[in-house]
């Protein structure tokens, strides 16, 4: 090659490689410069792009982190041997639980905060985490174990609280976003839809009208806050169905307008009251439909009715088979006593029943008397500490009478001689079915009532002084 040859290749190699360096500068300015890249656009084209950002900036200050520890004392089953030689007391040893999980406050004037009953039950001190950093104790306004809703209560200012919109208005493929504390990694965000509303079914779970959704739901949301994208509540998350523990994208949250009247009766009564038809039901077989013509086994019939009851007042009978209540079908035994088990006291029940093949609709009150459990205090100031209960229907073919099944410790009414297990057959001499009889005994005994208790196959008197 001469040497003009190699001089223009020469000059071609440089000519290339500035322009492969220039090139490579250009890309290294784009890659390296912050200014187009500080964040995702908030506009395209001049089209906002979606975000659920500002909402959240709204609804996070008012969901809290809650921390509870329980203390309970534990003996030791071997005693040490320094313990037995010197002849010192087995001294009781304490067992600490303790328990992550969500708030969310819904009136920040008096720092109300709705959880679930399982985040803090038998909880010796409840803390709660704000965003802004602060860690208060709370103090605990009521728990209701039927529908694992609980209320408990801070001391504080400058709070941030959600409304709460009727989840009646809920449909099936609205968005929703949960917000909590899952795992205890501190404040989480995830998004879904409404997957099924009215969920039922789930074992264990007490009283069941749960929404699920499949925003991400895991150990530690529960009690969290499921809103709306108007930044609403509509939901307290509380459990997750999952073979492995973690989220598998079927996820459950308590009904805000449910959580909303449990919390208004603890607030108000520091419990929830219940009431009862008083009447017994069993599901529809194949066999009763077809006596009955029924096109379908789905409903219960009614197979006995307590005298004097809402259901003995309002004209149904034993042989009739509902089908409704307040507009909720009523398919089997368990979405009888579900349904039952959420009506509020003094509110209008409407009963849908067939009778003679004929459907027909009668509406009902329950009032006070009526409730199906009791708090020991409500009924007499001796029977403090102990809870009365109707005698469950598995029972009445054997027994009549009320039904003691919780009693504190060291209480009044432990100190009175009574156990759970205890039956009470009857007061001042007359027979009782039923709570409410026993409360109008009670309420009209102008003396020291006398109860009649059934223990281990024994009948013993007692009298309240």
């Amino acid at each position: 090659m001469s040497i003009i040859a190699m001089k223009q290749l020469f000059l071609k190699i440089q000519l290339f490689t500035s322009s492969l360096t220039k090139n490579c500068l250009i890309i290294s300015g784009l890659i390296f410069s912050s200014a187009p890249f500080a964040g995702l656009p908030t506009e395209v084209n001049g089209v906002a792009v979606p975000s659920l950002a500002p909402i959240l900036e709204k609804v996070t200050p008012a969901v809290v982190n809650i921390h509870s520890t329980s203390r309970q004392k534990v003996r030791s089953r071997n005693q040490s041997f320094y313990n037995w030689y010197y002849g010192l007391p087995n001294v009781p040893q304490e067992r600490v639980t303790q328990s992550l999980g969500s708030g969310v406050i819904v009136d920040a004037k008096n720092g109300y905060i709705l959880t679930n009953n399982h985040v803090i039950e038998d909880a010796d001190d409840i803390q709660v985490s704000l965003q802004d950093g602060r860690s208060l104790t709370a103090t605990l306004i009521g728990t209701d174990e039927g529908t694992d809703v609980a209320v408990i209560q801070i001391d504080a200012k400058n709070l941030f609280e959600l409304n709460l919109a009727p989840s009646e208005n809920m449909r099936v493929g609205d968005f929703v976003v949960a917000v909590g504390n899952p795992f205890g990694l501190g404040q989480t965000v995830t998004s879904g839809i409404v997957s099924a509303l009215g969920r039922t079914n789930l074992q264990g779970m007490g009283y069941q009208n749960f929404i699920q959704t499949d925003a991400s739901i895991n150990p530690g949301n529960s009690g969290g806050a499921l809103i709306n994208l108007k930044g609403e509540l509509v939901g307290i998350n509380t459990a997750i169905y999952s073979p492995s523990g973690g989220n598998v994208g079927i996820g459950f949250a308590i009904p805000s307008s449910l959580a909303q009247r449990i919390m208004n009766q603890l607030i108000e009564f520091g419990q929830v009251r219940r009431g009862s038809l008083g009447i017994e039901v069993q599901d529809i077989t194949a066999n009763l439909a077809r006596a009955f013509n029924l096109d379908k086994n789905s409903g219960v019939i009614v197979t006995d009715i307590e005298p004097d009851s809402p259901a003995d007042n309002s004209g149904l009978q034993a042989g009739d088979i509902i089908i409704k209540l307040n507009n909720n079908r009523i398919k089997n035994q368990h979405a009888f006593d579900n349904q039952e088990g959420l009506f509020e006291l003094n509110t209008p029940i409407e009963i849908s029943y067939i009778r003679n093949e004929k459907q027909q609709t009668v509406i009902t009150i329950i009032n006070n008397f009526d409730r199906k459990e009791f708090d020991g205090s409500e009924l007499h100031k001796k029977l403090s500490g102990a809870h009365f209960i109707n005698l469950p229907g598995r029972l009445k073919d054997s027994y009549q009478g009320v039904l003691i099944d919780e009693i504190t410790p060291g209480s009044t009414a432990w100190k009175q001689g009574l156990r759970a297990g205890d039956l009470i057959t009857s007061a001042n001499k007359k027979d009782i079915m039923n709570l409410k009889q026993l409360k109008i005994i009670l309420d009209n005994s102008s003396k020291s009532p006398v109860l009649n208790i059934y223990r281990s196959y024994r009948n013993y008197l007692l009298v309240l002084e």
